[in-house]
């Protein structure tokens, strides 16, 4: 085999065998990542337990819990948006309940509704969560102007004089008049390793045919040289 030919060849079979790999490779992660969000699920949808003393975020986010109390009267509005509603406020109150206060997150409402202000008590079932809301465009919180864009534990925490632990409600009896509850679920867990895959293979036929196209051309420059 002549050195002008078999050269691009294993360049070629050697960049096809790499793409490839690398395909594989994603395939497996998405094999992993299938496994997680599938625990997660579960953990999710079990059977809720009563709030514990002591938590710890990496054990306990998306415990399922359940809790009666009152909803403090204070409300933060954390800026969202729903696919098909359009903008709106996940509202952050203080839940009241045995001698604790800790963060609720009621749910959606759309900006042009009223916030309404529950009486009574109410008993909430939901998901302990530290959501990591903040990306490097994610504006600051105009606390004095009650705007928030991420919902940061601590500062929300401190503004409302609760624990530093958010219960996200899945479902609250008696429900609230407008308020969508946005329960935890995997959907904001990105999960792109198939595309991954489908990218890696489809470069590694790229590089083949294009591998294949440059040894015919060498091939018929070589023959006509010959001539």
């Amino acid at each position: 085999m002549r050195k002008t030919v078999l050269i691009p060849l294993i360049f070629g079979i050697a960049g096809v065998a790499v793409l490839v790999w690398l395909g594989l490779w994603q395939l497996e992660r998405l094999a992993w990542k299938e496994g997680i969000l599938a625990e997660i699920e579960a953990r999710v949808s079990a059977e809720p337990v009563a709030l514990p003393e002591v938590v710890e975020p990496g054990a306990d986010r998306y415990l399922p819990v359940v809790a009666t109390g009152r909803i403090g009267p204070r409300v933060l509005r954390v800026l969202v948006s729903r696919k098909q509603v359009g903008p709106g406020y996940r509202l952050i109150s203080a839940l009241e309940t045995g001698g604790r206060r800790v963060l609720l997150d009621r749910g959606f409402i759309a900006v042009e509704d009223a916030i309404p202000t529950p009486e009574g008590a109410m008993t909430v079932r939901g998901n302990l969560h530290w959501p990591d809301d903040r990306l490097s465009s994610t504006p600051e919180n105009d606390v004095a102007g009650n705007m928030w864009f991420a919902r940061d534990i601590a500062q929300m925490a401190g503004e409302l004089g609760t624990e530093p632990l958010l219960i996200v409600a899945r479902e609250v009896a008696p429900p609230e008049p407008g308020v969508t509850p946005l329960p935890v679920d995997t959907g904001h867990i990105p999960n792109d390793h198939l595309s991954y895959a489908i990218t890696w293979f489809s470069l590694a036929a790229i590089w083949a045919v294009m591998t294949g196209a440059f040894i015919w051309r060498q091939g018929r420059a070589a023959k006509g040289a010959g001539t």
